[in-house]
């Protein structure tokens, strides 16, 4: 009986974040406590809700402060001259474009805002595109792959499978780092050979008069740019992304000394600095809510038992012998589902049975939720029609989204499913 109430709540849940009914936030509290309460547990409910947020507790403030840090430096304009620098070096030739079009998009993004690295990326590289005449699906698909490759511990879909498995952020991404260096190595290859290919389509070659456009920014932009500060910036920076990589401090940590640091060093006095968290307040709350209702969803489906009872129902339907299988076909399947399922659907509804799944037949559940990673609005964030961040991408890029689809998907898969091989040959797992 606790197994169907489990898939009754998770079916529910699917369906009412898929089709835009209910939001996530009420879904993912909601559908549980009615499960829960159904089921028989009553005020016992209480005791699984704290126990959910309390796990998911340092998540919630590691991501917080990480918005607040990557907030407070590209407010300072930390980023700014490595990006004016990309944009006089690509100069005319298409193949230099592409490839400062991935790297532009790379550094961008390591705030982990797939929004942001567009609203970055395109405005600035569209010109060039628009005046040599290369096609515009090259910079959205570069764009795409250099952003959905580029998943950090304090990207989206790492902090939700954090929560949802209630494992260190660390322990999750730490093994997937030669992973990824080699899905990167692939996103600037074949930025490299589309923009070959655009040469030999143009007809053009090295040199010209065509120049990078100069970067405009607002007044509201030039007054809260700290240019002296840029090597201190970049230094903490560094310094602050090591340390939490490595595991010698725990990330929240990190980055609540690094927020502290950077306010103090870039906006010294009071009103700045309340100033500069109240600009970043909103889309940190958001995601933390967010967060604190799936600690809510674990818990429950965890506490009451119903989580444990659909893997056993599930372990009988698997051939004996197969359970090793589960990360490795998770990870060839992670870009697809990722146009079946939004993010936190797939994190906080679909995987965890998956992991809970694999834990009954030997299988160790974060193995689940770094196939997970390779793919699941990771490398397919930027096609899926779930994400806001695609239609952004098609509008700013002005492409129609099956046209983009068409030409990015094929991309995006192979660098998901060369990934998942990858891990498998390094036995990630």
């Amino acid at each position: 009986m606790l197994a169907l109430y489990g898939v009754i709540t998770i079916l529910s849940l699917l369906v009412a974040v898929m089709s835009k009914r209910i939001s996530p936030l009420v879904a993912l509290i909601a559908f549980p406590v009615i499960a829960a309460v159904l089921a028989g547990y009553g005020l016992q409910t209480s005791g699984f809700i704290i126990t959910g947020i309390k796990n998911v507790a340092p998540v919630v403030g590691m991501f917080i402060f990480a918005i607040l840090f990557f907030g407070v430096m590209t407010d300072a304009g930390m980023l700014d001259p490595i990006i004016d620098r990309i944009l006089r070096a690509v100069g005319t030739r298409p193949t230099r474009i592409v490839c400062g079009t991935a790297l532009l998009a790379l550094l961008v993004h390591l705030d982990g805002s797939g929004a942001v690295t567009f609203l970055v990326t395109v405005p600035a590289m569209l010109p060039l595109y628009t005046r040599l005449g290369i096609d515009r699906r090259v910079l959205a698909c570069v764009a795409a792959m250099a952003a959905g490759v580029n998943f950090l511990p304090w990207t989206g879909p790492v902090l939700r499978s954090s929560a949802a498995l209630h494992v260190p952020v660390s322990e999750l991404f730490q093994p997937l780092i030669p992973v990824q260096l080699v899905g990167l190595a692939f996103v600037f290859a074949c930025a490299w050979w589309l923009g070959r290919r655009e040469e030999k389509r143009l007809g053009l070659l090295a040199g010209g008069d065509i120049t990078a456009p100069e970067r405009v920014l607002s007044s509201e932009e030039q007054a809260l740019r700290r240019p002296r500060m840029f090597w201190p910036n970049l230094l903490l920076t560094v310094l602050v992304m090591a340390v939490m990589i490595a595991g010698w401090v725990d990330p929240v940590v990190m980055f609540m000394l690094g927020t502290v640091a950077a306010l103090c060093l870039n906006y010294p006095r009071v009103d700045q600095q309340r100033e500069r968290i109240d600009a970043h307040a909103r889309t940190a709350l958001t995601m933390a809510s967010i967060l604190l209702a799936a600690g809510v969803f674990t818990g429950i489906m965890q506490g009451t038992g119903m989580l444990k009872a659909m893997a056993e129902v599930a372990v009988q339907q698997i051939p004996p012998g197969h359970g090793q299988l589960i990360p490795a076909l998770v990870g060839f399947v992670s870009m697809p589902l990722s146009l079946l399922f939004d993010p936190d659907s797939f994190y906080f509804g679909v995987m965890p049975v998956i992991a809970e799944v694999g834990r009954s037949l030997g299988v160790d559940p974060v193995q689940v939720a770094q196939a997970s990673l390779l793919g699941v609005h990771t490398t397919g964030f930027p096609v899926s029609p779930l994400t806001p961040a695609t239609f952004l991408l098609v509008g700013l890029c002005k492409l129609d989204l099956a046209d983009h689809q068409r030409f990015t998907l094929p991309f995006l898969f192979a660098a998901s499913v060369l990934m998942t091989l990858t891990a498998l040959a390094l036995g990630v797992f």
